[in-house]
């Protein structure tokens, strides 16, 4: 699934363009816009809440994470889709501590990776479970649900969460934010200044897949040390 995220995220950008160029985007988002802009200063709460609904219930957030950013602009965005992710989040970690633990314990019996993560975890609770969320061996609605089953403290988990998830929240962000832009949400941008935002955000998906791949091998060798350990530990 890693492997294909780039792929997914092309084919994400090329319907937006299609659908730019022979469907009528523009009025269709502006009167969304107007609708949510109606709701005054509760629209971002209602996002929000919407986000921690959609998280709980395992549904992917990264159609919400480009609306909310189109909607409310970047730096409103971010804000309402970090509040909106780390709520639900710790909602669903929560909920697997208290009263989905047995079910949630039957979908790690069905993840063979589960057990190396816990292990690792167990070790290191808070650098873990942030590389884990940099490069997600699991999905990240899911991953919520298994982090509850670990040992990590409530407050490392917490944290991980929040510095784990920001590369890849500021890139649909910021994906979401241009898409705001050529929608006609702004107004006067130059070629120049198109063309300063899409470097922009070629620039952005570089990092964001550089630090995926540095975390995706910083997670394999922390956990094949940690297995290594224990098999010398039993041998002795």
């Amino acid at each position: 699934m890693q492997k294909l995220k780039p792929f997914l995220l092309l084919a994400l950008l090329l319907t937006l363009g299609i659908g730019f160029l022979f469907l009528p985007l523009r009025q269709w988002f502006l009167v969304l816009q107007g609708e949510v802009e109606s709701l005054g200063v509760i629209a971002p709460l209602v996002v929000i809440l919407a986000y921690v609904l959609m998280t709980v219930l395992l549904i992917p957030g990264s159609a919400l994470t480009l609306g909310a950013s189109a909607l409310f602009g970047f730096w409103k965005g971010l804000a309402v889709v970090l509040c909106g992710a780390n709520l639900g989040a710790l909602c669903s970690f929560l909920l697997a501590r208290t009263l989905l633990r047995a079910q949630v314990a039957r979908w790690a019996a069905a993840n063979p990776k589960f057990a190396a993560l816990d292990r690792a975890i167990g070790q290191h609770d808070f650098k873990m479970v942030f590389l884990a969320r940099l490069s997600p061996i699991f999905p990240f609605t899911l991953l919520n649900y298994l982090l509850g089953l670990t040992t990590v403290r409530t407050s490392a988990y917490v944290l991980a969460n929040l510095f784990g998830m920001l590369p890849g929240t500021l890139l649909y962000v910021y994906l979401g934010a241009t898409a705001r832009e050529a929608l006609g949400a702004t107004t006067g941008a130059t070629v120049w200044q198109w063309v300063l935002r899409v470097i922009g955000l070629l620039a952005t998906i570089a990092i964001v897949a550089s630090i995926t791949r540095i975390a995706r091998q910083a997670l394999a060798q922390a956990e094949a040390n940690l297995t290594g350990s224990l098999t010398a530990s039993e041998g002795s």
